[in-house]
């Protein structure tokens, strides 16, 4: 048996209900693997799954984090990584569950990275810039003292440029020159479910539709009013970024509907180019993406 699972892919693909399957036959724990399940009080904008969904399983890694805070990959896997560590000493297997490839391959592999300590002040200080210059003129900051990584990251990707900024400040070393290799720490099983595009993009357009029925707005504009300022690394989030932004241009719900779709779909993409790189995934098929098939491959 595998020391680890990783059930991974694209948004809105049904991973935390096979996870969830998959933990009930293994008599496991999940380790959620998403960059914005981390914070406290972002919930419907991000899926996160209720106690119901849960379905009594033990989920780590989810509200570790005040919305207020910056949370880094570094951050992440200092936390996650000694969860795997007692499952596995205990005789179990853990099972990493989410959409977010820097976190799996931070916790799958020995990276560098994940090193390099998030600094709030150098981040504030880019996140400043970004809202009194532009994502242009940040982006040329890092074209400037590491194109290599500039050319892998587009301009829109803010997070990511302030964070290659922050490593190359931080730590005086560019992201680019951290040549990583793929070593795996442990043995590991990594499913992806691959849904036809089309119907992948149904099932994006139904979840956005099901936040807004559930008060995506609302929570958004309860988190602005309990202090969370909309420059917080938190609020870059899809979803809640967009209805902070067509709240300022006095946009109607359709419109930020519509735009969160986009994004969405955009995402979706990304994600799974990244994994397509994931050394020995498998991709499965909805019908066959079940607990059953995967411990048939275990």
């Amino acid at each position: 048996m595998p020391k680890i699972v990783v059930i991974c892919g694209a948004t809105a693909t049904g991973k935390t209900a096979l996870a969830v399957d998959l933990a009930l036959k293994l008599h496991t724990e999940i380790i959620s693997a998403d960059s914005e399940l981390v914070y406290k009080g972002l919930d419907i904008g991000t899926a996160k799954p209720d106690e119901g969904e849960r379905r009594g399983v033990v989920h780590h890694m989810i509200d570790v984090a005040d919305p207020k805070d910056s949370y880094s990959v570094y951050d992440y896997e200092n936390a996650a990584k000694p969860v795997i560590d007692r499952l596995i000493s205990s005789g179990k297997t853990p099972i990493i569950c989410g959409g977010t490839g820097f976190y799996i391959n931070s916790l799958l592999f020995d990276l560098g990275y994940g090193k390099t300590a998030a600094d709030p002040e150098i981040r504030e200080k880019y996140a400043k810039m970004l809202e009194t210059r532009g994502k242009e003129y940040v982006f040329e900051l890092l074209k400037a003292v590491d194109p290599e990584t500039a050319v892998k990251l587009h301009v829109n990707d803010t997070k990511r440029v302030i964070r290659a900024l922050e490593i190359y400040e931080a730590s005086g070393k560019k992201k680019s020159d951290q040549h990583d290799k793929l070593i795996a720490r442990y043995p590991y099983l990594a499913i992806a479910i691959d849904y036809p595009r089309d119907e992948l993009y149904r099932r994006i357009d139904m979840r956005v539709d099901d936040m807004f029925e559930r008060g995506l707005v609302e929570e958004v504009k309860n988190l602005l009013s309990s202090g969370v300022d909309e420059n917080c690394q938190s609020m870059q989030a899809i979803g809640y970024k967009e209805v902070l932004q067509c709240m300022k241009n006095g946009d109607n719900e359709s419109t930020m509907r519509d735009i969160i779709k986009k994004n969405t779909r955009h995402y979706a993409k990304r994600q799974i180019t990244f994994f397509k790189k994931l050394p020995d995934i498998v991709w499965l098929p909805p019908a066959e993406a079940t607990a059953k098939v995967i411990m048939e491959l275990i």
